[in-house]
């Protein structure tokens, strides 16, 4: 097949590229920086010639909340169009789990912008849904940081690394369209703020954390529900120590 993955130079982009191009398949990975450009419409039309199955694993580069929706409304509407303009028959986009639950933060409703806009569109699509990345743990204390403490909220979190959601977004790639939506997470239920303060004393970081029930995630206030799965959600294989361990030697 031919396989087109917008953000492919990305974390999880450029992995799903990696694994497609392994089994044989002819993948582009598609950014800006290539030429192809989902904002302006610059590039789309050529490299979608002759394509299978489109891949979205794009993110907006802002998470101001006016830039953020814009960037996912803009980008969905002259992708998918495009698409149906070249006979694209599947359409794979990367979210996240409790998309529909988080609808009080500005990134999440770009993400709800982005997800009605494929539902709406004729052409058959995947949606998989992801927990949080061990990837963006640094970040999600730096969100938290007030001097030497961090304030995080207690709510659960099933996190998952960056391999096994590329593994997943391949997967539903090579198979057919559910025109619906398939949830993945990692092996380990654990609180946020726990989490947080795991990384932290594994990075040998000094700072405490708090947990706060009113601490805000990408501006949501959090119950235990919003970021875990539903039932039967796809497990990765790789949990906290793995990932860790791994990331570790890596930077050896």
């Amino acid at each position: 097949m031919k396989i087109v993955v917008i953000g492919g130079s990305g974390l999880i982009g450029s992995k799903v590229v990696s694994k497609l191009s392994a089994l044989g398949h002819e993948v582009i990975a598609a950014s800006p920086n290539s030429g192809v450009n989902t904002i302006t419409g610059e590039g789309l039309a050529q490299v979608l010639i002759g394509t299978d199955v489109v891949v979205d694993v794009a993110n907006s580069p802002s998470f101001e909340d006016k830039a953020v929706l814009e960037f996912f409304e803009t980008s969905g509407r002259n992708l998918l169009a495009a698409e149906a303009v070249a006979g694209v028959k599947h359409h794979v986009a990367l979210s996240v789990v409790g998309t529909d639950r988080l609808a009080e933060s500005g990134y999440f409703r770009g993400k709800i912008a982005q997800e009605k806009l494929i539902k709406a569109s004729p052409i058959s699509y995947t949606i998989v849904h992801s927990t949080q990345f061990f990837e963006f743990l640094g970040g999600i204390a730096q969100s938290g940081t007030q001097g030497d403490t961090v304030h995080l909220s207690p709510a659960f979190v099933q996190p998952i690394s960056s391999e096994d959601v590329a593994a997943a977004v391949a997967d539903a790639t090579l198979g057919a369209p559910i025109n619906g939506t398939v949830e993945i997470a990692g092996p380990e239920k654990i609180r946020l703020s726990d989490l947080v303060q795991r990384y932290l004393t594994e990075m040998n970081d000094p700072r405490k954390v708090v947990s706060d029930v009113h601490a805000r995630y990408f501006g949501a206030e959090l119950t235990d529900e919003m970021l875990v799965p539903g039932e039967n959600p796809i497990i990765g294989a790789i949990d906290f120590e793995t990932w860790f361990t791994s990331q570790k030697k890596a930077t050896v």
